[in-house]
C-alpha cells in the first residue's frame, strides 16, 4: 500500500480521497489497455483463423486476456500477463533512456526471451534483418566465413567449414569450439546473434578465439579469417584409381538433386564399381533432398526417416523414384562436421543395406526439425516442431550415426595434406568390389 504525505498532516478523508482518485486512474488504464488488447487481439484472431484455414492438422483454442494455461505433460501452469504488462510500464516509466525506446524492439525482445527459454538454440524469432539474411542464404550466395555453426554442449561449435570457403583456409575445422568472436565471449550470444557477428563485407577481417581438444593440444587459439563472397556448390565426383566413384556432398540445397543426377550419367559413363559416399562437413539442408538422394541407393518404398512429434507420433518418409546405385557397393565418411540431412542419408543407408560401411567419427547430431512459420510479411518463427529417427528407430538428436570404422584425422594430418579417412575408406571399398 502506498503512503501519503502531503505539506499539512493528511486526515482519514483525505487519504481516503487520494485511494479513490488512484484507484480510478488505474481504472481508466487498465480499461484503456484492455481495449487497445482487445482491437489487437481482434486483428489476431482474424490472422489465426486464416492461418488455421490453410494450416494442416492445427487446431485453436481460445484464452483470457489476463490469464493463459501452459499446457505440457507434467503440469497446466497459470500465467498471469499482467505481470508483464507492469514491468512494460516500469520499463517505459523509469528507465534512463526512455525516450528512446521503440515498442516494436521491446516486442520483438519479450518474443525472443520467449523462445530462448525453450533451451533450443533452434527454435528462434526472425526479425526482417534475420529473415531477410535466410532468404539471402537459401539463394546460395552471401558474404561472410562460410562456416556452419551449432551449438554442442552448450558451446557455439564449428559445425562444418565450406569447401574451399574463406573458413577452412583460415583453418578452422568442424569441432572447433569458438570461445570469442572480436573479443566477446560467445556465451553472451545466442546462435543467431553469433552468426550476424560473423558475417560481413568481402575482404574485412574477423577474430575467433578458438579451442580444440587434441592429443596435443589443449590450449586456446587465436585465427583470423577474411571474409568472402561464399557461393554454395553441392556436389563433386572424382574418379579414383580401381573405377571408385567419389562423391562429395557439401550440402543437401535447392540444386543438390539436379547436380547429383549430372554426377550419376558421370558415374555410368566411367563404368564405376564402387562409391565413397563422403558427407564430412556437410552441415544437412533441405529434408526432400535427403529423401531424393537416399532413393538413389535403396529400394522402393523403403524407410529413409522417421519423424517424432511432441505427442510421440512417428511419421515415415519412403524412397520413390528411380535406383541407379541400389546394388553398387558403398562406403560412407562422416566427421563431426556431417549434420542433419548428413546424418538422415547415413542412417538410411546403414539401416537398409547390410552391405553399407560407414567410415571416420561419430557425426554431430543434429536430429531436430524445424518448422520457418511466417509472422508478417518480413519476420518468421523458426520453432522445432520434432525430432529425426533413423529407419530402425534411433534418435539422432545429440547422438549422432556412429561409424562402424572409427578413424582419426588429426592436426598432423591437416597439415600434412593426408587423409587416413579416406584411405581406409578407399580400402574397405576395394574389399567389397574385388
Amino acid at each position: 500500500m502506498k503512503m501519503y504525505k502531503s505539506k499539512n498532516n493528511n486526515t482519514m478523508e483525505q487519504y481516503q480521497q487520494n485511494e479513490k482518485i488512484e484507484h480510478e486512474q488505474k481504472l481508466k488504464k487498465h480499461s484503456s489497455r484492455i481495449l487497445i488488447v482487445f482491437v489487437a487481439l481482434f486483428f489476431s484472431a482474424i490472422f489465426f483463423i486464416f492461418g488455421f484455414s490453410i494450416g494442416k492438422g492445427q487446431h485453436a483454442t481460445s484464452v483470457p486476456f489476463d490469464f493463459a494455461v501452459i499446457d505440457n505433460k507434467n503440469s497446466n501452469d497459470e500465467v498471469d500477463f499482467a505481470l508483464f504488462w507492469d514491468v512494460w510500464d516500469i520499463v517505459k516509466e523509469k528507465y534512463v533512456d526512455h525516450d528512446s525506446l521503440k515498442a516494436q524492439d521491446m516486442i520483438n525482445g519479450a518474443i525472443n526471451g520467449m523462445l530462448s527459454a525453450t533451451g533450443d538454440p533452434y527454435t528462434v524469432f526472425l526479425d526482417e534483418e534475420k529473415f531477410n539474411e535466410l532468404n539471402e542464404e537459401l539463394n546460395g550466395s552471401f558474404e561472410g566465413i562460410g562456416a556452419e555453426v551449432g551449438i554442442k554442449d552448450n558451446i557455439l561449435t564449428v559445425i562444418a567449414p565450406l569447401e574451399d570457403s574463406p573458413a577452412q583456409k583460415a583453418g578452422l575445422r568442424a569441432g572447433d569450439k569458438i570461445i570469442e568472436i572480436e573479443g566477446q565471449p560467445t556465451g553472451e550470444l545466442t546462435i543467431d546473434e553469433a552468426v550476424k557477428k560473423m558475417r560481413g563485407p568481402k575482404g574485412t577481417e574477423l577474430h575467433l578465439k578458438i579451442f580444440r581438444m587434441t592429443d596435443e593440444n589443449t590450449d586456446t587459439e587465436d585465427i583470423v579469417v577474411v571474409r568472402d563472397t561464399i557461393h554454395i556448390d553441392s556436389v563433386r565426383v572424382e574418379f579414383l584409381d580401381n573405377d571408385i566413384a567419389h562423391i562429395k556432398l557439401m550440402q543437401f540445397g535447392e540444386d543438390t538433386i539436379q547436380e547429383f543426377n549430372r554426377v550419376i550419367a558421370q558415374i555410368k559413363s566411367h563404368k564405376s564399381k564402387g562409391i565413397i559416399l563422403d558427407l564430412r562437413n556437410d552441415p544437412g539442408g533441405i529434408l526432400h533432398t535427403a529423401v531424393v538422394i537416399a532413393s538413389k541407393f535403396l529400394p522402393n518404398h523403403a524407410v529413409v526417416v522417421m519423424e517424432e512429434d511432441a505427442n510421440d507420433k512417428r511419421t515415415s518418409l519412403y524412397t520413390t523414384g528411380a535406383h541407379p546405385f541400389i546394388d553398387m557397393p558403398i562406403v560412407v565418411l562422416l566427421n563431426e562436421g556431417s549434420a542433419s540431412a548428413s546424418e538422415i542419408l547415413a542412417g538410411a543407408l546403414r539401416d537398409n543395406r547390410s552391405d553399407v560401411t560407414i567410415v571416420g567419427k561419430q557425426s554431430f547430431g543434429k536430429g531436430s526439425v524445424q518448422e520457418l512459420i511466417p509472422t508478417s510479411a518480413a519476420t518468421a518463427a523458426k520453432i522445432t516442431v520434432a525430432k529425426w529417427l533413423t529407419p530402425n528407430g534411433e534418435q539422432i538428436n545429440k547422438k549422432g550415426i556412429k561409424p562402424d570404422i572409427e578413424v582419426e584425422y588429426t592436426s598432423e594430418d591437416y597439415k600434412n595434406d593426408v587423409d587416413p579417412q579416406l584411405d581406409k575408406a578407399i580400402e574397405t571399398i576395394l574389399k567389397k568390389i574385388k
